[in-house]
């Protein structure tokens, strides 16, 4: 019964989504600030919660630490062992999302009303008090191992660890956040308790609550979740500029499709001109069919069934990626499209059609993320993380429309980069020769 309402919950959200957004603005009793959009309905509570930091806070030698640490979280916290504590959060119907990411980790949270008590304690003990058991951690560290061993016989993988160790060296962001063969083994309970520490630290915390919880009750929750933990962290690493320039590097791999990641420098989330560069990037190679790529690449030419490109805005680097997939005989001809298209919009930039329909999906789609209290909850902490104020939702879609033909043909000089398009094609490409 109580999984039924869960998705009744779920669903009738979606309908209030489109509903005007009302954000609070919160600090608990302990002084950490949060977000609310509370909504009183229906009897669900999502929560989001960020640390900044993430696996780029492993330390020297111990990449895979932080990963393996936050997929550990739920295998067993205060007296619950992994099985325990699977039980405890299947009596209550809740469900908890422990995440790593490059510059972040993130736990999400789930839960009826009337549950909430018990939900909470039981999330708090597994970010405040978690176990590390040696048998959790075998058995999840057996986990990331095969994920490492899946990824080395995966062309897309292999295409992204090797642009990422051209493009970053030493630096986290050239390594996965998984770690590799030989540090994951060697890591130790004690490695996984300095992750812990290093990484959950209240002086780095953005929330975002969406659901039947009060501003008084979220700011007793945070303080009950996140009061304990450490104020301060280590320090972050130093920024990285992008370290790759034009070119093609082929990694031999015995498939009948190569894969290609393609890339060069990209733009800061905070940058004046981002919202012409996403605009840009959507007439590109955004997510719409109509996108030049997806037309010059798969409608005009059949040469793969899809082409994408995305702006990646880390908090230490920038980068604008884009990947495409053609068979070994036809890869070639695929990267000569992109780079001629890349070079066309370049200098002779997009048309106010273009423009018009990029900024009619866009809008029309931003109202479609609201489609939950979680999906709230992620949104909310997401536009505190880059310091966006809260009238951004209701503002958002009139600075999609601001932006101007001459703004996006200008940052379409300034940000493409044709000549600086680095190549990684996994794969036995024909007719391609390598040039790095």
């Amino acid at each position: 019964m109580i999984r039924l309402i869960l998705a009744l919950t779920l669903s009738l959200i979606a309908v209030q989504a489109r509903a005007e957004i009302d954000i609070q603005e919160i600090t608990s009793p302990g002084g950490i600030d949060a977000w609310l959009v509370q909504e009183n309905s229906i009897p669900f509570v999502a929560i989001e919660i960020v640390f900044e930091g993430g696996a780029s806070l492993d330390l020297p030698g111990k990449r895979g630490a932080t990963n393996l640490m936050m997929a550990l979280l739920e295998e067993g916290s205060g007296e619950l062992d992994a099985r325990g504590f699977q039980e405890a959060r299947e009596a209550l119907a809740a469900s908890y999302g422990f995440n790593a990411r490059d510059d972040s980790v993130s736990i999400s949270a789930v839960f009826l009303t009337e549950s909430r008590d018990e939900a909470v304690a039981l999330l708090r003990a597994a970010m405040v008090n978690p176990r590390f058991d040696d048998d959790a951690i075998e058995r999840v560290r057996a986990q990331v191992q095969s994920i490492l061993r899946s990824d080395a016989q995966d062309p897309n993988r292999i295409a992204s660890a090797t642009f990422d160790a051209a493009a970053f060296g030493d630096h986290p962001y050239g390594s996965s956040i998984d770690g590799t063969a030989e540090t994951v083994v060697a890591l130790t309970q004690d490695d996984l308790f300095t992750a812990h520490r290093n990484a959950l630290v209240q002086g780095r915390v953005y929330v975002g609550a969406a659901g039947d919880i009060s501003a008084d009750e979220l700011g007793e929750l945070i303080d009950d979740l996140i009061g304990e933990l450490p104020i301060d962290g280590p320090t972050f690493p130093d920024r990285v500029e992008f370290g790759l320039s034009g070119g093609t590097t082929i990694v031999p791999f015995d498939t009948p499709q190569s894969v290609a990641l393609f890339g060069h420098a990209g733009i800061k989330r905070d940058a004046d001109d981002f919202f012409a560069a996403f605009l840009l990037n959507e007439i590109l190679g955004g997510n719409g069919v109509e996108s030049r790529l997806m037309r010059e690449v798969r409608e005009e030419r059949g040469l793969t069934y899809g082409i994408y490109t995305y702006l990646v805005p880390k908090d230490l680097s920038e980068m604008y990626l884009g990947q495409v997939a053609s068979a070994n005989g036809r890869i070639a001809e695929a990267i000569e499209v992109v780079r001629a298209e890349w070079e066309l919009l370049a200098t002779e930039g997009v048309s106010a059609q273009e423009l018009a329909q990029a900024k009619t999906y866009l809008t029309g789609a931003y109202p479609l993320r609201f489609d939950g209290n979680a999906e709230i909850a992620g949104i909310l902490v997401g536009m505190q993380s880059v310091d966006l104020p809260t009238e951004y939702i209701a503002n958002r879609n009139d600075l999609v429309n601001a932006v101007t033909l001459e703004d996006v043909n200008r940052v379409a000089g300034e940000l493409l980069d044709p000549d600086g398009l680095h190549f990684v094609v996994v794969g036995l490409p024909e007719g391609l020769e390598a040039s790095d």
